[in-house]
């Protein structure tokens, strides 16, 4: 479901979110994510899907998954 790199240290990892088309969309999954407990930076693009996630450690993808569920989206696999 992730992809994870750098586990020294920030975790940063790729999700594949399926459903935006804008940036509003964007900016609600981000936001979403962010309130996560341990993430410092969300990056969200729409065009490809992917949702970038620096942590402080690795992210528990429930957690994720219930955040852009929040939202309206799914996580649709690794990127």
């Amino acid at each position: 479901m992730t992809a994870q790199t750098d586990t020294t240290g920030p975790v940063t990892t790729v999700f594949k979110v399926s459903g935006m088309s804008c940036g509003h969309c964007e900016g609600a999954v981000s936001g979403e994510i962010s309130q996560i407990p341990g993430v410092s930076s969300v990056t969200a693009v729409a065009k490809t899907g992917e949702v970038t996630v620096v942590s402080a450690a690795p992210l528990d993808d429930k957690a994720v998954r219930d955040a852009v569920d929040e939202v309206g989206f799914e996580l649709a696999g690794q990127a």
